[in-house]
């Protein structure tokens, strides 16, 4: 099977590269044009485009993290439609849901914030394609060569890791292993539709902080201030303080079998 990519070079699509090694990487810049003639003979595209989202949410910065992730979209799906891919798999997130809800993929719309406009309007852009078309949200992906494990490391072997205020917010998280076969999943069995790339069990912050703790053999007596998030972050800060209680139902529901489904589990396969 050969795959296209979006934002290859990225965390997740470095991973995904190692077990979709047909490739053809698609660049920022590419046109329309560009893109469509890469796309001869692949069959499955993956957009993992977009700019970071833990940084200071300036509004200069917010139109950035916006046409970084619809514009590229509504390009790309412009050349999806116009070739023969046989399935489209778009990145979104789990901030698409509002916080403190209990939530799966049958809840109706959107977070009412910043988050859910930017989930709601780049998921629109990807629904526009013509093929097969499955819509991913991420939720917080851990892994040791990238996104919030890895730099949760250094301070936590340091033995300067804490809670984040309380550690009263849930978080929902995905190992990335499994993220992967996620993809290989949707593929295999030509599933559409949108799928939380979520592990089952939901933690809370004080529970992911003492497990990483105790993996890492560090205490974890140094609590973050929300103050200091949104000191450093700004409205930003929302992606680490924001409480989300999302659940993998169409994953479970389509047979998906998650190899790391415990957080300790899942650190101690990481952090070997």
């Amino acid at each position: 099977m050969k795959v296209a990519m979006t934002g290859a070079n990225g965390f997740v699509g470095s991973e995904l590269k190692k077990t979709f090694t047909d490739f053809v990487t698609i660049e920022r810049n590419d046109s329309e044009d560009e893109i469509l003639e890469k796309l001869e003979n692949v069959d499955a595209v993956f957009n993992l485009a977009g700019a970071p989202i833990i940084k200071r949410w300036s509004e200069s910065y917010k139109k950035v993290l916006l046409s970084s992730r619809i514009q590229s979209t509504k390009k790309l799906v412009n050349a999806i439609n116009k070739s023969q891919v046989k399935h489209f798999i778009s990145t979104s997130a789990i901030g698409a849901y509002p916080d403190s809800v209990r939530s799966d993929e049958s809840y109706e719309g959107y977070g009412d914030d910043f988050l859910g406009s930017l989930t709601k309007q780049w998921e629109e852009e990807a629904n526009r394609c013509n093929k097969p078309t499955s819509i991913v949200r991420f939720g917080v992906i851990l892994g040791e060569n990238g996104g919030a494990l890895a730099q949760m490391l250094t301070p936590f072997k340091l033995g300067l890791g804490g809670t984040i205020g309380n550690g009263q917010m849930m978080m929902s998280w995905i190992d990335i292993e499994d993220l992967v076969r996620i993809y290989s999943h949707l593929i295999q069995n030509n599933l559409t539709g949108v799928f939380n790339a979520t592990a089952p069990q939901i933690i809370s912050n004080y529970e992911f902080t003492k497990a990483l703790g105790s993996v890492l053999g560090r205490p974890t007596v140094l609590p973050l201030p929300v103050f200091v998030l949104k000191l450093l972050f700004g409205e930003g800060a929302s992606v680490l303080t924001g409480s989300k209680e999302v659940y993998p139902k169409a994953l479970l529901e389509s047979d998906f079998s998650f190899h790391y489904g415990d957080i300790k589990e899942s650190l101690k396969h990481l952090l070997k």
